[in-house]
């Protein structure tokens, strides 16, 4: 122990709720404030810096690694509280199935938190950017113009499909929809699609969707208001469904 710690060690004490308490200062006047020696000081100083630092070790060891995000793609990860939110959304559909897969249709976000929530799930990630061939055999080359471009042994395969269309355009999201049609079983299927507020009516239209009032968030902070839509009704999960007034 140094010379400074043992000083530290003299002047305080940690009670069991973890305030720090001063003893042993002595004081001429019982309404001075009791003041630390400088060495103690510095010693406090560095284990509350070591302390913090351990803390935030253990908050990033939570989160998912991802690849820097590619703005010429439209590429905006979604913070953690909505990647957790939507996860946990999807492992909930997965328990109430014989045989869960899902598919992730230009979200690898919510693809990396699966696998970390549920990663015995089967999940497929269809994306433009082949960075994410690394996930291996969960990776498909996705390109939105081609929406049927996509292996036919995936074709009506998946009961849980979630979409994050990378353009805010009505022919984006067209040609999203079809790609969510090829994947998805007819009538049966779990459908989830993040996307602008701007797409409201279509999503609607496309594929009877309606809004939840849970609003996903991203890690850039976009000026753009998203939200989340789905086929069913989550109940009181993902805020329930937005009424229409």
């Amino acid at each position: 122990m140094t010379s400074a710690e043992g000083s530290l060690g003299k002047e305080l004490e940690h009670p069991p709720n973890g305030a720090v308490v001063v003893n042993d200062v002595k004081e001429d006047d019982e309404d001075d404030v009791p003041m630390l020696s400088s060495q103690a000081l510095e010693a406090l100083k560095e284990f509350l810096t070591e302390q913090n630092r351990e803390l935030e070790a253990a908050d990033d060891a939570e989160e998912v690694a991802l690849v820097a995000e590619d703005w010429r793609l439209s590429q905006f990860w979604y913070d953690r509280h909505t990647a957790e939110t939507v996860a946990a959304e999807v492992s909930t559909l997965c328990q109430a199935l014989p045989s869960p897969r899902v598919s992730c249709i230009a979200c690898p976000t919510l693809y990396a938190y699966l696998k970390k929530i549920v990663p015995e799930v089967p999940a497929q990630l269809l994306e433009y950017d082949k960075r994410f061939e690394q996930y291996g055999s969960d990776f498909t080359f996705y390109d939105y113009n081609h929406p049927e471009d996509i292996p036919s042994s995936l074709k009506h395969s998946f009961p849980i499909v979630v979409a994050d269309p990378p353009y805010l355009s009505k022919e984006c999201l067209e040609k999203v929809a079809e790609t969510i049609r090829y994947l998805s079983i007819p009538g049966e299927s779990y459908l989830l699609l993040l996307t602008g507020e701007v797409q409201k009516d279509l999503a609607a239209k496309l594929l009877g969707l309606h809004p939840c009032g849970f609003r996903p968030q991203h890690s850039s902070k976009l000026g753009n208001e998203f939200r989340l839509f789905t086929s069913y009704d989550p109940g009181a999960r993902l805020n329930g469904w937005e009424k229409e007034f």
